[in-house]
């Protein structure tokens, strides 16, 4: 049986965060590659520490998009996180560049030819997952720990007050206690966030950020029950990739949903949409999500499964965790006939060859809101009546 009493705590990290600044940049790339060519092919990882940058990885793409423009839009990145520290300055970063063809042996895997339609990027398992937890359909701890670093980062941002005093390194933790398989308050709050005062406590920044992270949560979720640990070391200065050097890929929990579900192990950014570990993983969000909303279950797993130049998923996987009130293989076989789920069809549906991923890099690639440009399509809930109608 399912516990329905427990604690569950989840992490999130900022955009300053040295991997997140690393997941940024790589997806930077992914987008000027993508406005010049929407069928480009990436694969960008991006390494960062003290005073340095360098790019390397895989691309087929156009000419027009010279290392000068990157180089540009790496600064203009770094300086919109708003690092200007003397270890890490957008604008004396030495910024180094190593893109090369993607080999071909990858490329006629991938290719569309004759008969043949595009195959996936490589072979791999992906995870969507979906409770009704919030409004946005995602696990309570995880979409908490994103919104308090969000908030605290749009009041730096703007300047606001004594949150001008605060850096763009920052992580959140927060542990949320569940009655009856619901959250209903918050038991522990951890917060560490670069400061640009030195002279300034752990009491001086849980003054700061206090107000932020209480408006964050929902009514009632924080008591005098409730233990916070801000700055628990005390001093928190010196950040980002001057204080620990950074790497593409190394926060895939906190880009999903915080441990709450499985993770097939494959990073998202600096990926263009062939690979399936980005497209699939939205696929399978957006097919769990709807499954959610259409009132089919309370929460939702859903497994797709790849081979390397094979169109269709090997397999799907459903588990509902006993909230559902339908037959999950029936949901199964639902599910591959309401969403195409061959590499080409997820970029069709979800419209995915745009240059839609920088935005994603911070706070989460799930639980936001759908944009008018197409950023964030996985999250719309506008396959919930056809799931509906299709199971009654």
């Amino acid at each position: 049986m399912p516990r329905s009493n427990y604690l569950f705590t989840s992490e999130s990290v900022s955009e300053g965060h040295p991997d997140k600044v690393c997941d940024r940049i790589s997806d930077t790339v992914v987008d000027a590659y993508l406005s010049a060519m929407p069928e480009a092919r990436l694969g960008v990882e991006t390494l960062a520490t003290t005073n340095r940058i360098v790019i390397a990885g895989e691309v087929r793409g156009p000419d027009s998009v010279t290392f000068k423009d990157l180089e540009a839009l790496t600064r203009e990145a770094v300086k919109d996180i708003g690092y200007e520290q003397a270890g890490f300055h957008w604008k004396n970063n030495d910024v180094a560049i190593h893109l090369h063809a993607q080999s071909a042996d990858i490329a006629q895997g991938v290719d569309a030819a004759g008969n043949k339609d595009e195959g996936a990027g490589d072979q791999g398992i992906m995870f969507g997952y979906a409770a009704d937890e919030t409004p946005e359909l995602m696990p309570a701890p995880i979409f908490y720990a994103h919104r308090i670093l969000k908030d605290l980062a749009d009041a730096r941002r703007a300047k606001q007050g004594d949150a001008a005093k605060l850096g763009p390194d920052a992580k959140s933790q927060v542990t949320v206690r569940y009655e009856n398989g619901r959250p209903v308050e918050v038991t522990q709050i951890v917060l560490s966030t670069q400061h640009l005062d030195e002279s300034l406590d752990s009491a001086d920044v849980r003054a700061i950020v206090e107000p932020y992270i209480r408006k964050a949560l929902p009514e009632g979720w924080v008591n005098e029950g409730t233990v916070w640990h801000v700055n628990p070391t005390g001093k928190f200065v010196i950040g980002g990739p001057d204080g620990d050097a950074g790497l593409t890929g190394r926060k895939i929990i906190v880009d999903t949903y915080g441990g709450a579900a499985p993770h097939g192990g494959g990073a998202f950014s600096g990926k263009d949409p062939t690979k399936v570990d980005r497209s699939a993983a939205y696929a399978a969000r957006y097919l769990a999500k709807n499954v959610v909303a259409a009132g089919l279950a309370r929460r939702a797993t859903i497994q797709l499964a790849y081979a390397i130049g094979v169109s269709k998923p090997l397999s799907i996987y459903v588990d509902l965790h006993g909230t559902g009130n339908v037959d999950e293989a029936k949901l199964e076989g639902v599910l591959m006939d309401a969403l195409d789920l061959s590499p080409r069809g997820i970029r069709t549906a979800l419209g995915l060859n745009k240059p839609i991923y920088a935005r994603t890099a911070a706070y989460g690639h799930f639980g936001r809101a759908p944009e008018a440009d197409g950023g964030f399509s996985w999250e719309r809930t506008d396959l919930a009546d056809k799931l509906k109608s299709a199971l009654a």
